[in-house]
């Protein structure tokens, strides 16, 4: 096996997961996971999603969360929760290096939705 067909697999393996994390819910349209940097990883989204756009945003924004909890002195960051109309956006940590990011109907039920992202992350932990 070469180097160049490591990164391919383990780049499948994470889409095989966040293939699953979206069939675990009706309520969930999209996941990627995303370097700190910006780069998507894998992601698994709707083909009117900018998923450039959306990566370096997810990167900011979950740094931006890291910041403001750690200006008020509110412990680990666990999560970054943005609500719009139509749907939900949640962004978890995975490790120091990349975050998991999700795209919900406004009808999720959040807890499962949160339980079922951490299943992931623990999956995608050792991939990324």
């Amino acid at each position: 096996m070469t180097d160049n067909t490591k990164p391919d697999r383990k780049t499948e393996r994470i889409r095989q997961v966040l293939r699953a994390l979206i069939k675990s819910s009706p309520y969930i349209r999209a996941a990627a996971v995303v370097r700190l940097s910006g780069i998507t990883v894998a992601s698994v989204m709707p083909y009117y999603v900018e998923q450039e756009r959306v990566s370096a945003m997810s990167a900011v924004m979950l740094l931006l969360g890291e910041r403001i909890n750690e200006a008020m002195r509110s412990g680990e960051l666990g999560k970054v929760y943005v609500q719009g109309t139509e749907g939900h956006i949640v962004l978890m940590s995975i490790g120091g290096d990349a975050v998991l990011t999700l795209m919900a109907t406004e009808e999720v039920p959040l807890g499962l939705v949160f339980l079922e992202m951490q299943l992931a992350i623990d999956k995608l932990k050792p991939l990324v």
